[in-house]
């Protein structure tokens, strides 16, 4: 049976670190997500205060029962806790920081959505060129290098979530000319297959998985007094986001 990183529990809730491509919550046409994959490993019903798409990686709350799971969806929503966001993207934002205050489509209507973020860091290059014995018969050298620099600006990016809407980070960044790579769903899908291959001739590994995941919890706001409940909860970054940055440090 798979298992689960539990990183943090008490009595009202555990915080679990989800794996890329597990979806959050069971269904008709799925076979394992968090809460079946959960509830036989502690071998109890467990409650989600939120989701995360399959495609994103990261920090995940569930609660033990149907009140704390209340609560805890409550206190997400009035900002008690927040959640933090890093995302790696095509091109670059006008602004090193800023709030993306923008209506976005949620089931035909447009909604009100908030969007803080930071960019952490700007690439215009891999540090390595795409090796020789990559590079197919009918394509130079000099070509591949063409197709690389095509790829560029890459932000890596921190987002902070002010409105819970579905798929908010993804149709925000989208909106601003900023689509998350390997997003099949709101990016470029030209340059999403010229990523995968470009990373392939670069480091001989195609990289196929989207560059979004929930790195941080905050919980310091006051109203959370609980003594055993830390300020922050921070995971590392997920297996893809490290091996993508190794090729631009």
């Amino acid at each position: 049976m798979n298992t689960l990183e539990i990183l943090y529990e008490n009595d009202e809730i555990r915080i679990i670190n989800k794996p890329y491509g597990l979806a959050s919550q069971g269904g008709k046409e799925i076979k394992n997500s968090v809460d079946s994959i959960l509830e036989e490993q502690i071998g109890q019903k467990c409650y989600l205060v939120h989701r995360l798409d399959k495609e994103t990686s990261g920090l995940l709350i569930t609660a033990k029962n149907p009140k704390c799971a209340a609560k805890w969806t409550n206190l997400i929503s009035s900002k008690n806790v927040k959640k933090n966001y890093h995302a790696f993207v095509f091109g670059k934002m006008k602004n090193d920081s800023g709030v993306i205050n923008q209506k976005i489509d949620e089931k035909g209507m447009k909604k009100n959505a908030i969007t803080k973020y930071e960019v952490l860091n700007v690439f215009y290059d891999f540090k390595t060129k795409p090796r020789e014995n990559d590079v197919s018969e009918n394509t130079t050298g000099a070509d591949a290098i063409s197709e690389n620099e095509k790829l560029f600006p890459i932000s890596l990016i921190e987002l902070t979530l002010e409105t819970g809407r579905m798929h908010q980070i993804r149709k925000h960044l989208a909106l601003q000319n900023c689509p998350i790579i390997n997003d099949d769903k709101y990016g470029d899908f030209k340059k999403n297959k010229l990523f995968q291959k470009t990373t392939a001739k670069t480091t001989g590994h195609s990289i196929k998985k989207m560059f979004l995941m929930a790195k941080k919890l905050d919980f310091a706001n006051k109203n959370l007094a609980e003594k055993s409940l830390p300020k922050q909860i921070e995971i590392q970054y997920s297996e893809h986001f490290k091996n993508l940055l190794e090729y631009f440090f």
